[in-house]
């Protein structure tokens, strides 16, 4: 199958690249896209949270009141869970909520996700540029020829260039990956996929069988 190579003017070239079969147009699983996504945002979570146990709370442990002859239930100290300033019961405590996922599940959930953009007509071939001066406004002038009303973008580098993510870093809706380092999330929620022309070349090789 082949895709129209655009200008970054927007406009279409006589130019096509070729989209390997094994990468942009396999079957769609949403078991795997589901998975990757999930993974990614839990190796995100910081995990931090934390509460004190009764053993952890700063008070003092004398008796809040003696042992008899006032009618209430033993206590031993003002620590206690049931009380207001006490400890926390099974409260939650650092921990890493990251876990690893199968090579060849987060390949086949890469390779769903470059279809699924081919399919609902969301990706967009565009030849090699980069921005030689790295200012937000040059990368924002291109990125208007192929996005309307500043929806969440996506561009595919074929190599990593500093001067590219220099300029597309102040933008919010834009997000750019290297061909070999892509985000199932941001594959997914991306309502436009940019992809320079050597990055498709380098998916094909990439993810190709």
């Amino acid at each position: 199958m082949e895709a129209k190579v655009y200008a970054t003017d927007g406009k279409a070239t006589a130019k096509t690249v070729e989209l390997n079969a094994d990468v942009f147009d396999v079957q769609v699983s949403n078991g795997c896209i589901y998975y990757a996504v999930n993974n990614e945002l839990a190796n995100r979570r910081t995990g931090t949270a934390c509460t004190k146990t009764r053993s952890e709370v700063n008070y003092s442990n004398t008796k809040p009141f003696k042992q008899k002859g006032t009618g209430n239930a033993r206590r031993g100290d003002k620590k206690s869970p049931v009380l207001v300033g006490g400890g926390t019961i099974f409260g939650p405590k650092p921990r890493d909520y990251g876990f690893s996922m199968p090579k060849k599940m987060k390949r086949a959930a890469m390779k769903s996700l470059l279809t699924l953009s081919v399919q609902e007509n969301r990706l967009v071939v565009v030849e090699d540029f980069t921005i030689e001066n790295g200012k937000t406004k040059s990368m924002a002038g291109i990125i208007k020829n192929f996005v309307e009303d500043e929806k969440r973008t996506v561009v595919i580098m074929h190599n990593d260039d500093a001067m590219l993510r220099r300029a597309s870093r102040n933008i919010p809706y834009l997000h750019v990956l290297a061909y070999d380092k892509l985000s199932a999330k941001e594959l997914l929620y991306g309502k436009k996929i940019i992809m320079l022309e050597s990055a498709v070349k380098n998916l094909n090789e990439f993810y190709g069988e």
